[in-house]
Formats: C-alpha cells, sequence, structure tokens
C-alpha cells in the first residue's frame, strides 16, 4: 500500500479567518498599547506643583493661631531647587499634614517682606519649623533630601529637639530689592527684558 501525501494546501475560507484572526489581535495589541500609553502620560503630569502646594496651604495666620507645629517654606516658581522638591513636599504634607501646619509663602510677593527679614531668608528654598506657639526652633536652607525633612517634621510632632536643625543644601538666591544688569535680566521680573 503506498502511503497518500499529507495534504497541505488552505482553502481560501480558511485563508481568510487566518487573516482575520491576526488582524484581530494586531488591533487588540495596539489598542492595550496606546491605552498604556495614555496612562504612563497621565502618570507623569499628576506630580505635585509649586502652585497646586501653595493654593493649597495653610495660611500663615492660621498656621500660627491653631496650637499645631507648622512647616513654612519660603518658595519661588522660578527657583529650581523648589520645584526639584515639589514632589517631595507633597508627599510629607500627605503624611504629617493632619499633625502639622503646610505654609508656602512666595519670596515674589512682598507681603511676606516682614517674615523673611524675621527668619534671615536669603536663598530659597528656605524651611522654617515652627513649634505649636509659632517659635522658630530650627531652619534649613536650599534643596533637603526627603529623609532629612521627614525626621525633622517628625521630632517637630514628638515635641523633640530637631535632628537637622541647620541644614544647607542647593539654593536659590534671594535680594532685597529687583538686580538690575546692564541686561535687566533678574529672573524676577517675568518678562521684562522683553523691548516694545
Amino acid at each position: 500500500m503506498a502511503e497518500k501525501p499529507l495534504d497541505t494546501s488552505v482553502s481560501s475560507s480558511e485563508a481568510t479567518v487566518v487573516t482575520r484572526v491576526r488582524n484581530l489581535i494586531v488591533v487588540t495589541v495596539a489598542a492595550v498599547l496606546s491605552v498604556l500609553i495614555v496612562l504612563a502620560f497621565q502618570t507623569q503630569g499628576t506630580t505635585a506643583s509649586l502652585s497646586s502646594l501653595a493654593k493649597t496651604s495653610l495660611p500663615l495666620e492660621e498656621a500660627l493661631e491653631n496650637g499645631q507645629p507648622s512647616f513654612v517654606e519660603f518658595y519661588a516658581d522660578w527657583c529650581t531647587s523648589c520645584q526639584a522638591m515639589a514632589g517631595d513636599m507633597a508627599a510629607l504634607r500627605e503624611e504629617y499634614g493632619d499633625r502639622v501646619n503646610f505654609v508656602m509663602l512666595n519670596v515674589d510677593n512682598s507681603k511676606w517682606l516682614p517674615e523673611m527679614g524675621r527668619y534671615e531668608v536669603d536663598g530659597i528654598p528656605h524651611f522654617v519649623f515652627l513649634n505649636p506657639q509659632g517659635e522658630a526652633v530650627a531652619q534649613t536652607i536650599g534643596e533637603q533630601p526627603r529623609t532629612v525633612v521627614a525626621a525633622n517634621l517628625e521630632a517637630l510632632v514628638a515635641g523633640r529637639s530637631l535632628p537637622y536643625r541647620r541644614q544647607a543644601g542647593r539654593r536659590s538666591e534671594v535680594t532685597s530689592g529687583p538686580v538690575t544688569g546692564s541686561q535687566g535680566d533678574d529672573p524676577r521680573r517675568h518678562g521684562a527684558q522683553v523691548q516694545d
């Protein structure tokens, strides 16, 4: 008996079904990847910004009167160190916000000049830790690791001496008035270098 060879040919209707299944798989994978890319971009955009932190911070007057310890940040929108720390500040506010007042004071607002003088703010970010009576117990200047700020907040809540009482990190200089160079390049002038 002779063996009959296997028929490997595919009918046109079977080929159509295989092509449709393959196309369906490709479309499904593309749709899933598109959704993942959109979600990835949305989660990147949810990081804290200085303006959102400032809008939700407690007013200084209220913080000084409510009997809780306070964490005061002097900042400016143009300060790259302040921007770099915004995510950590949001996380710390989330963790300690029920026990510590979080206050943000923009150094570009002349309303805060008395406070800038009182706490000798000459660089930002400048952080002041206030006890429940509103007295400064420690200050840190410049970009700080989250662990340093967290250790200070933990001690502040517990009423203990702060472990990092006078830290200095990378900071932006603050001057008492606008700097006018030959080009008028003071970053606080926000577009003043545009000539008519």
